[in-house]
């Protein structure tokens, strides 16, 4: 069953002490003297809240620290926009800080917005899998602040996906904004350690390294779950999407919906060439999904939004149940573009699929280079696994 255990409340947090969980945003007595007389930037989200709710930002500004800018990450500063969907610059409307997109003209600052910036606080809750662009976003950012000699602090959170790994291994043709690094699709480790990791293995460009600072959790075990500040994006709404969603993304490169569009986005798949799955669902545009793929279109699958399973390993029978009852010929099961292999980092997967391969075959082919990133992932835990 998938367990989220709860924070301690404030007011238990003080009483409680050292027994209590907390998030390295929830630590402000190993950061604030950090921030002290600097000039700042927050890479931040809707996610970026402490543990009373108070937002991160507004609680920097009332403790004295001067926030010059707040850089927002894909699905923007609020958190609304869908997959994808370009982000604009703006103002925040109630602090006045300028907001610089990350997932609009510029992926990575420029040196002009950091100009002036003494460190880039980075505060956002990821979930855990390759695909998902947050460590992407943190990526660039170490990389712009090794350029232009600025610090970079993260505040850690939990990860949905901490303590296994698995799936293919990404090679270095499809690396892309979905998949930067040569590491499994679940690779086990939270995002202040992941980016311990790229600072480490030298993976920014031409191998320089960040001035880098991890604020990590209290109390934090890797083999259990943790409640979550704010859902880290639309289509992720709850605790079953974020527990379904590495094995269902590799449907965002096929034919398939994962019911984009729906009142339960990554808990569904279908589509209207499965029609002996017993399923049915419409996609039709919503707040998170403005132009849903197979959108008006009567969609046939399973629904898994009633599933209690904590899964620790990607469930690749979905995926092959959709393939094995496609009723289009097969090979259009993918679509043209190929981000089934992005998704994936790699072509195998794809042409294991069509080659009739079994799970336990394709489970077989990830197991020698997961041993092999699991020498690299030891080297930068720093929390019980």
């Amino acid at each position: 069953m998938l367990i989220y255990f709860g924070f301690c409340s404030f007011a238990g947090a003080q009483n409680i002490g050292k027994n209590c969980f907390k998030t390295g945003a929830d630590r402000p007595e190993l950061y604030l003297p950090l921030l002290k007389n600097k000039s700042v930037a927050v890479v931040t989200n809707q996610t970026g809240l402490l543990q009373d709710k108070t937002f991160l930002v507004d609680f920097l500004i009332k403790n004295g620290v001067t926030v010059k800018t707040i850089f927002a990450p894909e699905h923007g500063f609020r958190g609304e926009a869908g997959a994808g969907e370009t982000v604009k610059n703006g103002v925040d409307s109630k602090t006045g800080i300028p907001v610089i997109s990350l997932y609009g003209s510029n992926k990575k600052p420029k040196a002009e917005q950091l100009r002036g910036i003494d460190i880039i606080l980075f505060d956002i809750q990821d979930v855990g899998v390759r695909f998902y662009t947050y460590i992407s976003t943190l990526t660039y950012v170490m990389e712009a602040a090794a350029e232009n000699n600025t610090e970079v602090i993260v505040l850690d959170r939990p990860n949905p996906h901490d303590g296994y790994i698995d799936g293919p291994v990404l090679k270095d043709p499809w690396k892309s904004f979905v998949g930067m690094h040569n590491v499994p699709v679940v690779y086990g480790l939270t995002i202040g350690e992941y980016g311990k990791m790229v600072n480490g293995e030298r993976w920014l460009k031409d191998g320089i390294q960040a001035d880098y600072t991890l604020i990590p959790m209290q109390n934090y075990h890797k083999k259990q779950r943790y409640e979550i500040s704010a859902a880290p994006s639309p289509n992720l709404p709850n605790a079953a999407a974020i527990n379904l969603y590495p094995s269902l993304c590799f449907f965002e490169g096929t034919q398939v919906s994962v019911g984009r569009g729906t009142e339960l986005p990554f808990q569904i798949y279908g589509s209207p060439w499965t029609k002996n799955l017993p399923y049915t669902f419409t996609p039709h545009p919503t707040a998170g999904a403005k132009n849903p793929f197979l959108n008006g279109k009567l969609c046939y699958g399973e629904n898994l939004s009633g599933s209690t399973d904590d899964l620790r390993a990607i469930n690749l029978t979905w995926l092959l149940n959709a393939f094995n009852n496609y009723e289009n010929p097969r090979q259009d099961f993918f679509l043209k573009n190929l981000f089934f292999d992005k998704l994936a980092g790699t072509d195998d997967l794809r042409k294991q699929i069509l080659a009739g391969k079994t799970e336990s075959e394709i489970r077989k082919s990830w197991a020698n280079d997961l041993k092999d990133f699991q020498k690299i992932r030891e080297k930068y835990m720093i929390y019980d696994d």
